[in-house]
């Protein structure tokens, strides 16, 4: 493993008498993001009409702060709520004929699969599901979509990081692959800010990710990026006064008696990131993950995935997981862990496999891996 710089637990709030090992679901806010936060709910509590008369100038400095971060056009970025909301506004706005499909593939994310679902549902049309499988490389990946597109594909939908699987899709060839027939790309970038550069530069119709997770932004703070051709149709998904807005970032901004407070803290967490070094550290965190996995594995006797292309501070681990494998049981094993060794971990399946999805920040070190290596075994 390479030399990896100490971990700053001390720029976090968590707790540390528990071991933090699953940041790619829910993130951790840095102290100093927590500290503007708190100032400015306090501020819209001691006025809240002189608030709400600052708020669009304030979110607009800080929208233009996170598209920059994104190295994408501030015109066609939007703030929402999370992915999930990115999604949902890009497949209200893609035409979905009756007959038509809307293809994604069986590492999409539940709640994206179930929106899929809705709108297919609403328009007559079909889900189709591509079995990707888990150490596919990129020529498989891109063979195996582009299989199950054919003129009555309505969109495709695509992980750029999946959840369940921490695996890297070669968005850009995808894009490609859907160009000659027109069919629009939606991306769920949900994992990508901060662990891919430039994530929604792959000329996708639409992209959507989570500032939450790896920036370490307050929750509720995502983006969507619109490309040009659309910007005009795209709505969100509340109707408030900013309907006829013809600019798409502002028609997304006010959406009334909302919490802002989040959007507007966001960039501080990207302050935190850039005075930690993140591209280094990322990289280190990535050397730490594969060593760590690697113990891990050997403790449970069996084996990290071959991910040809794994997310830079995720990775899998196979659970020998005991008894039945349903989501209740995954969520009573996952509590039984918190609750006798005071470690956070999420599980994670696919096709019949049950995996530890681990995560790294820069508050995590390789003795966190270690330790739940040594106690891990003990529940099991």
């Amino acid at each position: 493993m390479t030399d990896i710089s100490p971990p700053r637990p001390d720029l976090w709030t968590l707790d540390p008498s528990v071991l933090h090992l699953n940041h790619g679901s829910y993130g951790a806010v840095p102290r100093r993001t927590q500290e503007v936060l708190a100032a400015l709910r306090a501020e819209t509590d001691a006025n809240p009409m002189a608030w709400f008369r600052s708020v669009a100038d304030r979110l607009t400095a800080s929208r233009l702060e996170l598209a920059a971060y994104l190295e994408t056009d501030p015109a066609g970025f939007a703030l929402v709520p999370n992915a999930s909301a990115g999604v949902t506004a890009a497949l209200a706005t893609v035409p979905i004929a009756p007959g038509s499909r809307i293809v994604l593939t069986n590492h999409a994310y539940g709640a994206v699969k179930f929106a899929a679902e809705r709108f297919a549902r609403q328009h007559q049309a079909e889900v189709v599901v591509v079995d990707v499988p888990l150490e596919s490389d990129d020529d498989t990946v891109v063979s195996r979509i582009s299989a199950a597109l054919n003129g009555s594909t309505a969109v495709l939908v695509v992980d750029q990081i999946s959840s369940a699987t921490a695996m890297v899709f070669p968005i850009r060839r995808l894009v490609e692959a859907c160009a000659p027939d027109g069919i629009p790309v939606i991306v769920d970038g949900a994992h990508a800010p901060a662990l891919l550069d430039a994530p929604a530069g792959d000329g996708a119709d639409f992209w959507t990710g989570n500032f939450h997770k790896w920036p370490s932004s307050p929750r509720a703070t995502a983006g969507l990026v619109v490309a040009e051709k659309w910007r005009s149709e795209t709505m969100p998904l509340i109707v408030s006064w900013s309907e006829y807005d013809e600019r798409l970032p502002e028609r997304f901004d006010m959406q009334g008696t909302f919490d802002y407070a989040p959007w507007i803290a966001a960039p501080e967490s990207l302050r935190v990131l850039k005075e930690l070094d993140w591209p280094r550290r990322r990289m280190q965190l990535s050397s730490m993950l594969d060593e760590g996995a690697r113990v891990i594995a050997k403790a449970l006797g069996t084996s990290v995935p071959d991910v040809v292309n794994p997310a830079p501070t995720m990775r899998l681990v196979e659970l020998p997981f005991p008894g039945e494998r349903t989501p209740d049981a995954g969520e009573a094993f996952k509590i039984r862990v918190s609750r006798e060794l005071k470690a956070e971990i999420t599980l994670t399946g696919f096709d019949t496999r049950i995996f530890i999805r681990l995560s790294a920040h820069a508050y995590n070190s390789l003795d966190d891996y270690k330790f739940l290596a040594e106690r891990l075994p003990s529940v099991l």
